[in-house]
């Protein structure tokens, strides 16, 4: 006698093992006030940087949506828990403070 299915299992979300998380929040742009002024007044030459730190060409960021690929490769490659939709809404919303973000995650992961 077979019995009917009650509940199908989850898939887990995020990466609860590693338990990485970004070094700084969005808004801490003071904590590298290089990086916060070179986001704020060099923005694209900041996101140049971020994509050769990241181990891409430094002209990645003149195609458009790259950024936001960026930003969830950072996320990928450190187990940051988060979803493509925080980074396109992070992005929109704040873009030069999440730019720096990234800048101040991928220099404090060199060390």
């Amino acid at each position: 006698m077979s019995y009917p299915i009650g509940s199908q299992p989850q898939a887990m979300q995020g990466y609860a093992s590693s338990g990485s998380q970004w070094h700084s929040e969005v808004f801490d742009c003071c904590e590298d006030m290089g990086v916060c002024l070179c986001g704020t007044f060099f923005p694209g030459s900041l996101a140049c940087k971020v994509a050769s730190d990241y181990g891409e060409c430094f002209c990645l960021p003149c195609l458009g949506g790259t950024i936001l690929a960026l930003r969830t490769g950072i996320r990928e490659r450190y187990h940051i828990p988060g979803s493509i939709c925080e980074d396109c809404v992070c992005l929109t919303f704040c873009g030069p403070c999440t730019l720096c973000q990234m800048a101040r995650e991928l220099n404090e992961r060199k060390r």
